[in-house]
């Protein structure tokens, strides 16, 4: 097995080596690559690696690529690297079991997940530009990273363990969007999703920690120490689209660093106190049952309309006031005191 894997391999290199991105070359790429597709997947059909139910081939205009499909995912790929598409099925499968531990109980799957995982910037950016128009600007701006979209999650190749951690990340929110009744606060969408960046592998099922997610714990760390802290109102009502507006990495940093700190203070301090008051607001966001008026249950459960700097404020604040506390002073204490904690 370990021979015939190693000249599948081989073939699989030299095709790479023969797909010449030059315009002479690009007939021979073109009879050359298929071989390579054709060889990741018999590789996969052999492996049968966990989470995995089916593959094919997948024709699109960024790449040859294939299929994946999983008990809840349909995973598009251009990203032909045997050993990490043999973890990819397993992983999202473990998110998902992940995911639903949020919930007092698991959810009942409506449809297959769509994520497109492309093999470098340049196809996920043309494939951007055809799928989230006028919000391609935007999502380009991203540096190095995924997002989620019209239903799909986007992400292309930036390293095996950071590709995982955006895929969980965003998975969160394509989970949310797809089964809560309500649009969860930004802070709270966001706190949650960062919770499963960092992942175990253990015989193929992936477990996650949160306290071992050390690129938000630097992050928070540096955010203490320039006193560039986000009051805990303003944290509450900011968007992450407005901060990534503004350019300004440190505000990005702790808008960010500081929802995950959150996410986490809740579930983790006072006993079981803000852990219950955290899966409540979940599981009533998840069910429609939030104390709104009538039209801010409209707004919280409309997907069209815009999670603006307005939407957070007016729905974060109430929320945080009914589940949480009205009194900000005391509870910024404690999580000031939290984020101290997690950082030393």
């Amino acid at each position: 097995m370990v021979k015939r894997f190693s000249l599948l391999c081989i073939i699989a290199i030299v095709c790479l080596l023969n797909c010449k991105s030059d315009n002479i070359a690009k007939k021979e790429a073109i009879a050359q690559c298929p071989v390579t597709c054709n060889v990741v997947h018999r590789y996969l059909l052999e492996s049968n690696p966990p989470g995995l139910n089916h593959v094919e081939g997948w024709k699109n205009q960024y790449g040859l690529g294939l299929k994946l499909t999983t008990d809840h995912y349909e995973i598009f790929t251009t990203l032909l690297k045997p050993l990490i598409l043999c973890q990819i099925p397993g992983f999202m499968e473990s998110a998902y079991a992940a995911y639903n531990l949020q919930l007092p109980e698991p959810v009942k799957i409506k449809s297959k997940s769509v994520i497109y995982l492309f093999a470098d910037r340049r196809q996920w950016e043309n494939f951007t530009r055809d799928f989230a128009d006028d919000q391609a600007d935007i999502f380009c701006q991203i540096k190095a990273g995924a997002y989620y979209h019209n239903g799909a999650c986007v992400a292309y190749d930036i390293g095996w363990q950071r590709t995982l951690s955006v895929l969980g990340h965003e998975g969160w929110h394509q989970f949310s969007d797809q089964y809560f009744t309500f649009r969860l606060p930004s802070w709270l969408d966001e706190g949650v999703a960062m919770l499963f960046e960092a992942h175990t592998n253990i015989n193929g099922s992936y477990y996650f920690d949160s306290s071992f997610n050390t690129y938000r714990l630097d992050a928070l760390r540096r955010t203490l120490a320039k006193g560039k802290m986000i009051p805990l109102e303003d944290l509450i009502a900011t968007h992450p689209g407005d901060v990534l507006a503004t350019n300004q990495a440190e505000a990005v940093m702790a808008f960010y660093s500081q929802s995950y700190a959150l996410a986490r203070f809740l579930r983790e301090t006072h006993g079981a106190r803000h852990r219950r008051t955290y899966e409540k607001l979940l599981a009533d966001g998840l069910n429609g049952d939030w104390p709104l008026d009538e039209v801010s249950k409209r707004v919280a459960a409309d997907r069209n309309m815009p999670r603006n700097v307005l939407w957070n404020h007016v729905i974060g604040l109430v929320l945080f006031h009914e589940y949480i506390g009205k009194d900000f002073e005391p509870v910024e204490k404690e999580y000031l005191a939290f984020c101290q904690q997690i950082t030393r």
